[in-house]
């Protein structure tokens, strides 16, 4: 097996750089972006009746912010190409903080919704971009622990915002959510300035006008129609005309790049078996995460009556969880590689999703908070681990593109995951039949209880798939083993 054993020692300039430094910017700068994604989960209701919009309206704030986001994500490979890091980190954040203030001073929903499309512009490139960075100054036998770093940003954001929101929401206003954010933004282009270099290569791609269209139509129709797909179902006319629109234009646009000289996305990545079989684990990990997070603050709010802030609560200590173990797991990456992590990991998450499909009525607040911590524990073994082994196998030329893949494939395995889980979810309510004499309120409480049920064990199972996976991911090679590839081409070859 092939790795790549190469970091950027000085910036584009000849200077040399602050690792460490250029690693706590693009941290926090993606920490505030990636948070947004689900900061509004709990402060919806208060918008609905400041603004006097329904609850489907207010619903695009969610589903808008993640179409643009999923869109930006896929065509960053070519930005990073196209514009030097510090320039591209500049205008990503300066989009972000402006959307930011923009929904501060919001005096209707259009406006608004505008200000978190702009948000979301500049979100979509932070993520791949501090991925790619990472990878390029960072040696192999120190990236596991880097990307530890990187996952920590990615559970523990959108993990605290609905908690963050949810209190700050009751206490004052949904403005304030946005206008806390403002300075840690600002903060974060100031210490951007000073420690951020250029380390990316500019390989000044041409614009294909055709490919970006056609990966717009084809990502955005995507994941449009999969996140109807949970609140509309799966017969809905517009999640057939979305997911149609959504995969021909998909599969144009894949077509299209195997036939550019220099494509917007390198789909020739998934030509290194690792890096396919790790792509493949990180969406299964993702499904079952995103599909934890929607289902059970649904059974608390809904079927038992707690609130949006103590369901957001119950979500913290995972969160915690994750934040603490993700640099801990980074740093066994790089002591033994990822095989025995994704199997443990994936063993832990396993069970404990098992655990959910028994709740009841009068499951303890305790109980689902501790299993989830559990839970949320495996999901820190594998997801960066997994991610980071098979980003090894590409070259320092191929990382933008594979980080950008990575990016969209998880972006996706979310939509599909929540959209799977919640038809689940419904059908398996409809279907439930209730026992003699119970009450009209107890046959529905029950029905939606054991749909919540059925709907962890369809991710159980999904779950046991991704064991099954990761028995196929190779044990970390020994270090005279190891064999730099500068060729992109070469690092796509496996023994």
């Amino acid at each position: 097996m092939a790795e790549v054993n190469q970091q950027i020692n000085q910036s584009k300039e000849g200077k040399p750089i602050n690792r460490v430094a250029i690693m706590a910017v693009l941290l926090v700068s993606a920490f505030v972006a990636v948070l947004n994604q689900t900061l509004l989960n709990t402060a919806l209701p208060n918008i609905m009746e400041t603004l006097n919009v329904s609850a489907s309206t207010s619903q695009w704030l969610m589903t808008g912010f993640m179409l643009v986001n999923g869109v930006m994500i896929p065509i960053t490979a070519f930005l990073i190409g196209k514009f030097t890091t510090r320039n591209l980190f500049f205008t990503a954040m300066s989009l972000f903080t402006l959307g930011t203030l923009v929904a501060v001073v919001a005096p209707n929903f259009p406006v608004l919704l505008t200000g978190r499309l702009i948000q979301a512009s500049g979100a979509g490139i932070m993520m791949p971009l501090m991925q790619t960075v990472l990878l390029m100054i960072f040696p192999v036998e120190k990236r596991g622990t880097v990307m530890g770093m990187a996952g920590l940003v990615i559970a523990f954001g959108p993990a605290i915002g609905p908690t963050l929101s949810g209190y700050l929401v009751e206490e004052y206003s949904w403005r304030v959510p946005f206008i806390v954010i403002i300075p840690v933004a600002l903060a974060s282009i100031a210490f951007g300035a000073f420690a951020l270099k250029n380390v990316t290569k500019q390989t000044n791609p041409t614009i294909d006008t055709l490919s970006i269209i056609l990966s717009t139509f084809g990502f955005g129709g995507l994941l449009y129609g999969l996140s109807s797909a949970g609140n509309d179902g799966w017969d809905s006319a517009n999640v057939y005309l979305a997911v149609i629109i959504g995969a021909v234009s998909l599969t144009a646009f894949i077509i299209r790049q195997f036939r550019l000289e220099t494509p917007i996305l390198e789909f020739r990545v998934f030509g290194n078996k690792i890096y396919a079989l790790a792509a493949v684990i990180s969406m299964i990990v993702m499904m079952s995460m995103l599909g934890a997070e929607l289902l059970l603050p649904i059974y608390m709010q809904t079927m038992r009556g707690f609130t949006a802030f103590e369901s957001g609560l119950m979500l913290l200590p995972g969160a915690i969880v994750m934040g603490v173990m993700s640099p801990i797991t980074g740093r066994i990456f790089d002591r033994i590689g990822a095989r025995w992590l994704a199997i443990a990991g994936l063993t832990i998450i396993t069970v404990t999703t098992f655990e959910f499909t028994n709740l009841t009525a009068t499951t303890s607040y305790t109980f689902i908070l501790v299993i989830y911590a559990i839970r949320m524990m495996g999901v820190s073994m594998v997801m960066m681990p997994v991610s980071t082994a098979g980003l090894n196998q590409l070259s320092v030329d191929w990382i933008p593109h594979g980080t950008a893949m990575n990016n969209t494939m998880r972006t996706i395995a979310g939509s599909i995951g929540t959209a799977l889980l919640v038809t689940v979810m419904t059908n398996s309510a409809k279907d439930y039949a209730p026992s003699e004499g119970a009450t009209p309120q107890e046959v529905m409480s029950n029905s939606m209880i054991h749909g919540i049920n059925v709907a962890f064990m369809v991710a159980t199972i999904i779950a046991i798939v991704g064991i099954l996976l990761s028995l196929f991911i190779p044990s970390k090679p020994k270090k005279n083993d190891q064999q730099p590839v500068t060729d992109p081409e070469a690092s796509l070859q496996t023994n």
